[in-house]
């Protein structure tokens, strides 16, 4: 019997790879997209779901167990982008960020716990980023939310391993996908003190953004993972400059990686 694996955030970018990938390599897939009607080319199921609402959770959730009566796998994949200079940065777009990043794959691991108590197996993977090792500039809130979802699952891993349920967390660096283009931008203001450093860094942001690996690279890294019997608690993914970025951070003093950084990004 296949596995049954549910992606979030399956509409496009790394979750439609992932999605593509297993399809391909035997396993029954379903995705999630709030809204699955405008997508068209999907090759698998993309059911109607936001992370931010736990009744559409809990829908999929029984949807996908009255038709293949199990969850072998969960990818939280789902998570906007967030730029600017965190002062600037209005408290809302600061609260929609963690909502979507942090809480959204909180509530689906809630949701399906349950079901993989039941089961006595079952394998959660969350997709985190590089950006969440280290404090960027101009991105600090993606940074800090990604962070705090590393740490969570470091510590919910540890509950749950009494049940067989797995937890890893993939984190990866600048992959072509559409995120620059959905992420919520602070403007770059006329009369900002910002203005220079934040334009020319949002710039460079947007360009890594668009030169980064293809997606299926990390779909091939999560193929490996899910059919790995013990898995790591965290792996990375990205260029050999990113993943020795984050060995640099735990070696170097704290202020020789910040003017690293500062250097990195042309900032002062």
């Amino acid at each position: 019997m296949p596995k049954t694996v549910l992606i979030t955030g399956g509409s496009s970018g790394i979750g439609k790879a992932i999605g593509e990938y297993l399809i391909h390599k035997g396993y029954q897939v379903f995705g999630t997209s709030r809204n699955p009607e405008k997508i068209t080319n999907s090759q698998f199921p993309l059911l109607k779901m936001d992370v931010n609402d736990t009744g559409s959770i809990q829908s999929v959730i029984s949807e996908i167990i009255n038709k293949a009566e199990k969850i072998d796998v969960v990818i939280n994949n789902a998570g906007v982008g967030i730029t600017g200079p965190i002062e600037e940065t209005p408290e809302s777009e600061i609260k929609k960020a963690f909502e979507t990043n942090f809480h959204g794959p909180i509530n689906v691991i809630k949701a399906v716990l349950p079901q993989m108590r039941i089961q006595g197996f079952g394998h959660i993977l969350n997709i985190t980023s590089i950006a969440g090792y280290m404090g960027l500039p101009y991105r600090g809130i993606y940074s800090a939310s990604k962070a705090a979802l590393e740490i969570t699952i470091e510590a919910m891993r540890m509950e749950t391993l009494q049940f067989g349920i797995k937890m890893t967390n993939i984190a990866p660096g600048d992959f072509a996908t559409n995120i620059a283009a959905g992420r919520y931008h602070t403007p770059v203001l006329e009369d900002s003190p910002y203005k220079k450093d934040y334009g020319s860094t949002l710039k460079m942001m947007n360009e890594h953004v668009d030169n980064g690996g293809n997606p299926m690279e990390m779909a091939k890294v999560v193929h490996k993972i899910i059919e790995t019997a013990n898995p790591r608690i965290h792996y990375k993914v990205g260029s050999s400059l990113q993943k020795f970025s984050i060995v640099l951070k735990r070696v170097l003093p704290d202020r020789v990686y910040e003017r690293m950084l500062l250097k990195h990004y042309g900032l002062k």
